[in-house]
């Protein structure tokens, strides 16, 4: 009798759970929800191409400039946290970021996983804390100064090291992974701008960095805690298994790298972040100490290495494979420097482009807003709820869950960009004569460098740093990606290259250029 009853308690159960789950499912947009295992099948066969998965299930929802929003379910969270809120309207992403911004906050599960790494950074705190490090920020990304400086580090990589190693590789005719070296660049120019030490990881042995290789170790741990329950990464770091264990281990390395850093910049003052951050009170008008100094400085890094590097890389990437764009690059290149530097090309490639010369190029910023716009080097980003809302399109968000906007998916919609959203047309960033730099006038149609009040403060700096190396490249090479290279993405919260950029430098000849400009003149 007890046997029969437990039976019929458990077939009662599986049925109620079932007729649930059938209403459940019925009423929620996005991709197939499985009993039990929700849209985790899904995920798991779409991994490798995720993101234009979930562009696909938001195109699915119907296209139209009212409704791009659909649910994915992860089934080893609470009822809440399980359910995760997909959009890409620009009318949501505007409600999210600018109009309701004190209700979706970056929220425990990112600023958990985090910690160890960034502690209460500017890019991992919200509320008192994120202010008053932005307000301080602010003030410094408006200096001159520090465009000046930013321009030494961007034009002394490029010089010594850059160039040095892309002759030899044109004059070996052997293949290089571009993306690796743009890493290697960006990681340089941050860390010297940001606490005035070079890690010197762009060499021309291409030697490991201590402190690069920590760094990412530590990034790649971190991201792994996102992907997971967090009960389960708690359990690994008490055991100290695993990612976990990797983590602590690259933390020491970053800490013992950044201790040092600090002690050099109190001997020493110089015009890099650090040092002006080190002349700052908190709050209470004290000095900040020595660990808020030190994570300061790492949030900095995280932020300025990966997302130009690999805004970069995309960006050759769509130039080798469309010689109109480029040739239009060229072209304004060269009517740049024949002003600047006359008609002598030899002078043109003596040294990289000031950022005076940079800030004039507009059709090639055009090119950089195009590739973000199909490539954003954070492909989506997340925010908690705090209290039960609805977006502009009418979608309910729960208390205590976790709201995703696609900005990948935001650039291939055809509502959004128009009927050639799919093709690599930087004219569409120009005015109608083609010599300003104009945005949408939606301005979020385009969040490659967040929006609202965490707009990225280093944005201008980024363009004028990805327009001098691009110059670089291009004014003394052209492109050729090595036969049977795969161009793949990585799953990850930065869109990488899963298998690097490896391509062949051959030397440019800019005698047709010139005298076109000339002969035009």
């Amino acid at each position: 009798m007890d046997n029969l009853l437990i039976f019929f308690s458990v077939v009662a159960a599986s049925t109620a759970y079932l007729l649930w789950f059938y209403v459940l499912a019925r009423k929620l947009n996005g991709p197939k929800m499985w009993p039990i295992f929700g849209s985790l099948p899904g995920v798991f066969a779409n991994r490798r191409r995720f993101h234009d998965w979930v562009a696909g299930n938001l195109r699915a929802t119907g296209g139209a400039a009212t409704y791009q929003t659909c649910t994915i379910a992860l089934p080893y969270y609470a009822y809440k946290q399980g359910f995760y809120t997909v959009t890409c309207h620009p009318k949501n992403i505007e409600h999210i970021l600018k109009t309701r911004f004190d209700n979706y906050p970056k929220g425990p599960t990112w600023q958990d996983a985090f910690h160890d790494l960034l502690g209460q950074g500017i890019f991992n705190s919200d509320g008192e804390t994120w202010l008053i490090q932005r307000k301080t920020a602010a003030l410094e990304f408006t200096t001159r100064t520090l465009r000046q400086a930013m321009a030494r580090w961007v034009s002394r990589t490029i010089r010594n090291r850059l160039w040095v190693i892309l002759d030899k590789a044109a004059k070996e005719q052997v293949p290089m992974d571009l993306q690796d070296l743009l890493l290697r660049l960006t990681f340089d120019n941050i860390c010297g701008l940001t606490f005035g030490k070079d890690p010197e990881t762009l060499s021309a042995d291409l030697h490991e960095n201590p402190f690069a290789k920590a760094f990412d170790s530590a990034t790649e741990a971190t991201l792994q805690r996102l992907l997971y329950p967090g009960f389960l990464w708690r359990l690994k770091k008490i055991l100290g298994i695993g990612s976990e264990m990797t983590l602590t281990k690259s933390l020491e390395i970053v800490e013992n790298y950044m201790t040092e850093a600090l002690e050099a910049r109190k001997e020493v003052p110089s015009d890099d972040l650090l040092s002006r951050f080190m002349k700052k009170r908190d709050s209470q008008g004290k000095p900040y100490s020595n660990p808020i100094l030190k994570r300061i400085a790492l949030n900095f890094v995280l932020a300025g290495r990966d997302t130009s590097s690999v805004a970069l890389s995309w960006f050759f990437y769509l130039i080798m494979n469309h010689p109109r764009v480029e040739n239009k690059i060229l072209d304004e290149l060269s009517k740049i420097l024949i002003k600047t530097r006359g008609n002598d090309t030899r002078k043109w490639t003596e040294d990289p482009l000031v950022f005076d010369e940079a800030d004039k190029l507009m059709y090639l910023k055009a090119a950089l807003a195009e590739t973000l716009r199909l490539y954003p080097s954070v492909p989506q980003d997340f925010k908690h709820v705090i209290s039960n809302d609805v977006l502009p399109d009418g979608t309910f968000v729960m208390s205590g869950s976790t709201v995703t906007y696609s900005i990948y998916s935001v650039g291939r919609m055809k509502s959004i960009w128009g009927e050639d959203c799919m093709e690599f047309k930087p004219e569409r960033w120009l005015s109608k004569d083609g010599d300003r730099f104009e945005p949408p006038v939606e301005g979020y149609k385009f969040v490659a460098f967040n929006g609202g009040p965490r707009t990225c403060l280093g944005k201008d700096l980024a363009y004028l740093q990805m327009k001098s190396i691009a110059s670089a490249v291009l004014l003394k090479y052209r492109l050729a990606l090595e036969p049977g290279h795969q161009v793949e993405q990585k799953m990850s919260l930065t869109l990488f290259m899963k298998n690097g950029l490896k391509v062949f430098f051959i030397p440019r000849k800019l005698g047709g250029f010139i005298q076109e400009e000339v002969s035009m003149n």
